[in-house]
């Protein structure tokens, strides 16, 4: 009994700290998640990031398609699950158990997140300074305060951006 208490107590503390850096796990829905990579339009042998990749969802669809993929996420558990679901696609996908506000944008041709409406604003200005070259944001469900979207369909947005200038 005690060692179930203390599974319970490990997977509420990996489930729940993030909301202190992030948002919480909700898993995408494959509808929306389709959309999404509809509209980032990458093409094989580009890169996306994905800024809380959670169960990896977005990330094998991307693998799928031949897209390189680069996943950060907080909880340890979920960044577990990502492995083994990317683990065919290891030559494509690379997951991080990191806080994605602390590591510096890699070239990349875009971003997939889902993340609160809290951090849209702070995720434009992250993205405007650090874009190594143009790239494409796609923000599920949260749009991006004072900044109209290129295109947004069924709760989707995208967003371009140019390269940031030194």
């Amino acid at each position: 009994m005690l060692l179930l208490g203390l599974a319970l107590l490990v997977l509420i503390a990996c489930f729940s700290f993030v909301l202190l850096f992030g948002a919480p796990y909700v898993p995408t829905l494959t509808k929306h998640m389709k959309v999404a990579l509809e509209l980032v339009d990458l093409q094989p042998g580009q890169t996306l990031l994905e800024l809380g990749c959670g169960d990896g969802k977005v990330l094998l669809a991307a693998a799928r398609q031949g897209i390189r993929v680069v996943g950060y996420e907080l909880n340890p558990l979920l960044v577990l699950v990502c492995l083994w679901r990317t683990r065919h696609y290891r030559k494509l996908v690379s997951v991080h158990w990191r806080n994605f506000w602390r590591v510096k944008l890699r070239e990349t041709d875009g971003i997939f997140v889902f993340v609160l409406p809290r951090q849209m604003a702070k995720l434009d200005t992250k993205i405007a300074q650090e874009a190594q070259k143009p790239l494409k944001l796609v923000s599920f469900a949260f749009a991006i305060p004072q900044k109209k979207p290129v295109k947004k369909r069924d709760g989707v947005y995208l967003y371009e951006y140019p390269a940031a200038t030194a």
